[in-house]
């Protein structure tokens, strides 16, 4: 169990409302009995939540491959609607990792969505992104990622947000923590990351941390190997999506539209 000694007793947040991309769609975490087929992060958090709080209720508007602009546009006043009283938003990852993206110039829009989300007295939890400097493809905007952090912090310390940083979450650059894609953090990296967020608000949980054991060494060869078939499987696809600007997202709906109550436990 996690704990922090000495900090106040945080509020039993009984209305919360997850907006974003992929990432907190839960895109990595399958599973057939979950609403839209992914569980992911933001899914085990509400299960924990609704664990300290009779009414408690839960709704999830990400949908995958979206841009800021269309997270702000399409799920920022839908959330406010429901009168949430806990935001967690993630947004800008996929503007980052396409070329010409200014992270300076959306970090004034993002700016602008969490003054928003803040307005009516939510507690708003914002996410820096993970350190991809170990990945073959995304490390080539290791840089940009960093200064879009950077600005995250400043707009948290400006709106009276929280912070879960994925880039201070180390453990995240091991690949057992991501999905076959590369993009998509696995069930074992979405339980990871939820225990970080509940970690963030000052809950308590049983999410059992993540130790891994040495990774063994292979072949060269194998390696290689193994990079074709992923840039093949999953690369490729991806180039030919903002070739012909089309979005994994299209035609995806909100897997959690309203708020609803939640089943489950405190699983890892």
């Amino acid at each position: 169990m996690t704990e922090f000694e000495g900090t106040p007793t945080r509020p039993a947040w009984s209305r919360y409302v997850a907006i974003g991309d992929s990432f907190t769609e839960g895109l990595g975490d399958p599973d057939p009995t979950a609403p839209g087929g992914h569980r992911g992060w933001a899914d085990r958090v509400a299960e924990v939540l609704a664990t300290r709080t009779d009414d408690f209720a839960y709704a999830n508007l990400a949908i995958r491959g979206r841009l800021l602009q269309g997270i702000v546009d399409e799920q920022v006043e839908p959330a406010l609607a429901l009168g949430p009283d806990l935001i967690t938003v993630s947004a800008g990852g996929n503007d980052i990792i396409r070329p010409g993206s200014d992270p300076d110039e959306l970090a004034s829009r993002f700016d602008r969505a969490v003054a928003d989300l803040t307005r009516d007295g939510a507690t708003v939890v914002v996410f820096t992104g993970p350190d991809v400097g170990m990945t073959p493809v995304l490390g080539l905007v290791r840089g940009k990622a960093a200064i879009y952090n950077e600005h995250v912090h400043a707009i948290a310390l400006k709106h009276g947000a929280l912070v879960a940083d994925m880039w201070a979450l180390r453990v995240l650059r091991d690949p057992r923590m991501w999905a076959p894609d590369r993009l998509h953090h696995s069930p074992t990296g979405h339980a990871t990351i939820a225990a970080a967020v509940l970690d963030t608000l000052g809950v308590p949980h049983e999410l059992e941390a993540f130790t891994p054991e040495p990774l063994v060494a292979r072949p060269w060869r194998e390696a290689r190997a193994e990079d074709l078939g992923w840039a093949r499987e999953y690369l490729v696809p991806w180039v030919v999506r903002r070739i012909r600007h089309t979005s994994s997202g299209d035609g995806i709906t909100p897997k959690r539209p309203e708020l609803g109550p939640v089943s489950g436990s405190e699983n890892a």
